[in-house]
């Protein structure tokens, strides 16, 4: 069974800085891509960090050059590294992996919606 657990969530003032830590168990590092996610009050939750098989990071506008997306494989552990934080930064962060096609074991499309293995979730508050 494929659990992710995030960690590292909290609030910082803007400008500040977090690290965000996904461990995942049951879940092969290296099959699919892995991704993060966040989710504004009220809203659905949005794609804005992928990190493909071959190491290719993809990045939102909203966060490109100030977040880092990493892994670990040895800790079975994805990162999202979080610099220069706004305030419209608040959110509840996921980090995502997808399923994969039952017969040919095709990894579903982080892009396309999945469907995905999600985590608890992480708040991130940013404050001014």
């Amino acid at each position: 069974q494929v659990q992710l657990a995030e960690s590292g969530g909290g609030s910082v003032q803007a400008g500040g800085s977090l690290k965000l830590s996904c461990v995942a168990s049951g879940y092969i590092f290296g099959v699919c891509e892995m991704g993060w996610y966040r989710q504004f009050p009220g809203r659905e939750r949005v794609l804005f960090s992928t990190l493909s098989t071959d190491g290719t990071a993809w990045y939102s506008d909203s966060v490109k050059g100030r977040f880092t997306i990493s892994v670990d494989r040895a800790k079975n552990t994805l990162y999202l590294e979080m610099n220069s934080l706004k305030t419209e930064d608040t959110a509840v962060y996921f980090c995502a992996a997808p399923t994969q096609r039952q017969g040919n074991g095709a990894c579903y499309s982080l892009q396309e919606g999945g469907p995905n293995y999600w985590g608890q979730g992480a708040q991130v508050t940013v404050s001014s």
